[in-house]
């Protein structure tokens, strides 16, 4: 009688299995790394939902970018109060905060102040932009660095 050996069911793709693809299993961060970008996503998520949900629903036409920002910022809240749940699945969340905020500052910030120019509404967006100094400190960079930028790639096509 011949016997056919079936392949484990463990080798199948999932999402929580993703070295079952071929790709390398993400490294999985302490606890207290793990608590601590809770902490920088419920910052995020708290204070967004505070400060623009009750704008979002203000009863006013919206011009084009005061609308698009609004939106996204809203967005980011709700994608923020996502990564209590889930703080490393959603780490890219705080990684796009990180660079627009210092974007920003480097790009608008930076060369008002230097030339003794940052006031008023400006002045006031960078003091909430600095806030950004918080999610940098959340951030575990060494994961970063090993996880986004030395491991290899995903493949852009399968073989055959």
């Amino acid at each position: 009688m011949l016997h056919i050996r079936k392949p484990p069911l463990t080798t199948s793709p999932t999402p929580e299995r993703p070295e079952a693809r071929g790709a390398r299993a993400p490294a999985q961060l302490a606890l207290w790394q793990l608590n601590l970008l809770r902490v920088g996503y419920f910052v995020m998520g708290v204070g967004l939902a505070v400060v623009k949900w009750p704008l979002l629903f203000a009863d006013k036409p919206w011009g084009l970018m005061d609308g698009t920002t609004e939106c996204l910022l809203v967005a980011m809240s709700i994608l923020a109060l996502i990564g209590l749940r889930y703080p490393q699945r959603m780490l890219p969340v705080l990684l796009f905060e990180v660079a627009w905020k210092l974007l920003w500052l480097g790009i608008v910030a930076l060369p008002l102040w230097l030339d003794n120019q940052l006031e008023g509404a400006t002045r006031k967006q960078a003091a909430a932009v600095l806030w950004v100094g918080i999610i940098i400190a959340v951030i575990p960079w060494r994961h970063v660095l090993t996880q986004y930028v030395l491991a290899p790639g995903e493949p852009w096509r399968r073989s055959r």
